[in-house]
């Protein structure tokens, strides 16, 4: 019995964690689920991705293309709105993924800039 309680011990000073906010010192404790989470990644800008699922209606680029920050690269057809995607930077239009009235998925790659 003894056993068991040291491992148990063990166990929750493993998943037992610091943080340090506005210079105070917390203890918490974590799940599993919340360890074995998969780490967050930041989006690359120069990939642009559909936001919603839809439906690709005009290309307004193409490749190898100059394009300014602002400018409309296409148009993503999604529960009857047609929203226009823009280059968040000033760029080139390295790869085109996607053509004229396809059907795409959310976070899928779309056009990729330099």
């Amino acid at each position: 019995m003894k056993e068991e309680s040291k491992d148990k011990s063990k166990e929750t000073k493993k998943r037992n964690k610091s943080l340090i906010i506005d210079g105070i010192k917390y203890k918490t404790r974590l799940s599993p689920k919340y360890e074995k989470k998969k780490k967050y990644v930041a989006k690359d800008i120069r990939d642009i991705t559909a936001f919603i699922p839809g439906t690709i209606l005009d290309i307004f680029v193409s490749t190898a293309q100059e394009v300014k920050k602002g400018d409309p690269l296409l148009t993503l057809e999604a529960m009857k709105m047609h929203n226009i995607l823009r280059s968040p930077i000033d760029g080139k239009i390295k790869e085109i993924k996607v053509k004229k009235n396809t059907h795409v998925v959310k976070n899928e790659l779309l056009i990729v800039l330099e």
